[in-house]
């Protein structure tokens, strides 16, 4: 293997150690938030400064990689799409960290469980995991066959939190005292839907390190 060869693989490893932290963080979110388990909550918190850690030493490590090497094709490509995929992978960990708040700031978690049934909750953390696990597996395999149906999956999450937001507005007007859990319950599922676009972004970039293709603003 070539040095070049070894320098790219290392950071490709780099970042698939960050991936599994990342999910690893929104399926703890998920327990978390489910069973209203605030230690498991903390948890989450103190180990976001290291997917922070990490995305700051994939950057660094990436730019190096650019500089020394002058990497151009797909090897140059790859090296791009790694430093986009690691902000990415950041900032689901800060929403991860954000749900994770919301469950040790406990005054909103004696929600009915009918209501989190409604919302569909639990089906949008599903739809995000699948996602961030399938793109994992896309990357590692650079298939991108995938791609259009982790896609799909994006706009099953818009769709839940399209609904949502009338379902609490429902329930706000009904009985007024429920309105501040039910902001911070409608802020929490804007959370998640946003996990659903930094999933789609990520697909985005295997495709063109991959394909050489640009699926971004409908450019192909």
């Amino acid at each position: 293997m070539k040095h070049t060869e070894q320098e790219l693989h290392a950071l490709k490893e780099e970042v698939s150690q960050m991936w599994k932290l990342v999910l690893s963080q929104l399926e703890k979110a998920k327990q978390a938030f489910l069973g209203g388990d605030i230690e498991l909550a903390r948890e989450i918190v103190s180990r976001e400064k290291r997917v922070d850690a990490c995305e700051l030493k994939i950057d660094s490590d990436c730019e190096n990689y650019i500089a020394l090497y002058s990497p151009v094709a797909i090897d140059l490509r790859l090296a791009l799409s790694l430093i986009k995929i690691s902000a990415t992978l950041e900032r689901i960990g800060d929403f991860a960290e954000g749900i994770a708040r919301h469950v040790i700031d406990d005054e909103c978690n004696k929600i009915h469980p009918q209501i989190i049934e409604e919302l569909q909750i639990e089906q949008m953390f599903d739809l995000l995991i699948s996602m961030l696990s399938d793109s994992f597996v896309a990357l590692e395999s650079e298939n991108t066959k995938v791609s259009g149906k982790i896609l799909a999956k994006d706009d099953a999450v818009d769709s839940i939190y399209y609904a949502s937001l009338d379902i609490l507005t429902i329930y706000m007007q009904a009985d007024p005292s429920f309105m501040r859990c039910g902001l911070k319950l409608m802020l929490l599922i804007r959370k998640l839907e946003r996990i659903g676009d930094h999933c789609s972004n990520i697909v985005e970039e295997i495709v063109f390190y991959v394909d050489a293709k640009v699926l971004k603003h409908g450019v192909k």
